[in-house]
């Protein structure tokens, strides 16, 4: 009786603020929508920094035969130069640092170099003794590339020594400000969906509010009256929230895996299992606001 009755009063207050029910469950879906997006991004690029950065490289190139720095005063790296960055490499020093060591020569780099670039009409022009000979070294763990390079670097034969993470950091910086961005537009978005929440529930306790007074009267407690004006919010918020949860499966399976997959393919994209993993955290979201703007709200308008 007491739960037919509770559901009664959820489909009253909802027919009676309809509008306003739909501009909660819109601005809610907009707002964790946003939410969502920064969540994502944050996986997309802690599972690109796992993929690039376990494949880069630190590169010591060696002194080439006309180099102006300090450390290629002599010129060309001699074989006792580079016999001493060799053993530099495998000291117990660097060790623990270091996975694994590829010399590549300058007639490899050579090659490389006519490989990737060979369409282009200067590329005839270079010859292998233009090239850097150099040390391709691979970090046991990337971010201790510092360590590698304090070391080496300003050694007698060493010309530079190079982070390939580099190439990605301004990648990353922009997809983490993009991450900020949306933060920030969350938030924004958050509290009008709070607000509305708030008026929502304000406008359906006063317009029922001789029926709260009649509850009273009869001994009703504070939870059973509340609890359909609570109820009414979070069932708003939860659509949103599972329309916020919709949108964002249906952009990661056609823009994402179907679109970009096929377009960029040397990138490994998130898919919609990582929008399945963040869904629980959405809808708890939207409950806890729903929940705390209806608490808040209805301590003052359900009062007789």
């Amino acid at each position: 009786m007491r739960l037919q009755f509770i559901l009664s009063e959820i489909g009253l207050g909802l027919r009676r603020n309809l509008s306003m029910t739909i501009s909660v469950i819109l601005v809610t879906f907009v707002s964790l929508t946003f939410v969502g997006s920064a969540m994502l991004l944050q996986q997309q690029i802690s599972q690109m920094k796992d993929d690039w950065y376990g494949k880069v490289e630190v590169s010591v190139f060696l002194c080439p035969r006309d180099s102006e720095l300090p450390t290629c005063a002599g010129g060309e790296v001699t074989d006792d130069q580079r016999a001493a960055i060799q053993d530099e490499l495998e000291s117990p020093e660097l060790a623990p640092y270091i996975q694994t060591v590829y010399f590549e020569s300058k007639q490899e780099a050579f090659d490389s170099f006519q490989e990737k670039l060979s369409d282009q009409p200067w590329a005839q022009a270079v010859t292998a003794d233009d090239m850097n000979s150099s040390y391709r070294v691979k970090l046991a763990d990337p971010e201790k590339y510092q360590v590698v390079a304090d070391i080496l670097s300003g050694r007698q034969g060493v010309e530079e020594v190079l982070d390939q993470r580099r190439i990605f950091d301004k990648l990353f910086l922009v997809l983490n400000r993009a991450t900020l961005l949306s933060v920030g537009l969350a938030t924004v978005m958050l509290l009008a969906a709070v607000l509305l929440i708030t008026t929502t529930i304000r406008l359906s306790a006063m317009s029922r509010r001789r029926e709260t007074g009649i509850m009273r009267l009869v001994g009703a407690s504070n939870l059973f009256i509340q609890l359909p004006f609570m109820l009414e919010g979070a069932i708003a918020a939860t659509i949103g929230a599972g329309m916020a949860v919709g949108g964002l499966w249906l952009g990661v399976r056609y823009l994402v895996t179907e679109w970009l997959g096929t377009s960029v393919t040397f990138v490994d994209y998130i898919d919609t299992g990582n929008v399945l993993s963040i869904a629980p955290f959405l809808v708890a979201i939207a409950i806890v606001l729903a929940t705390i703007s209806s608490v808040v709200t209805l301590s003052r308008y359900t009062k007789v």
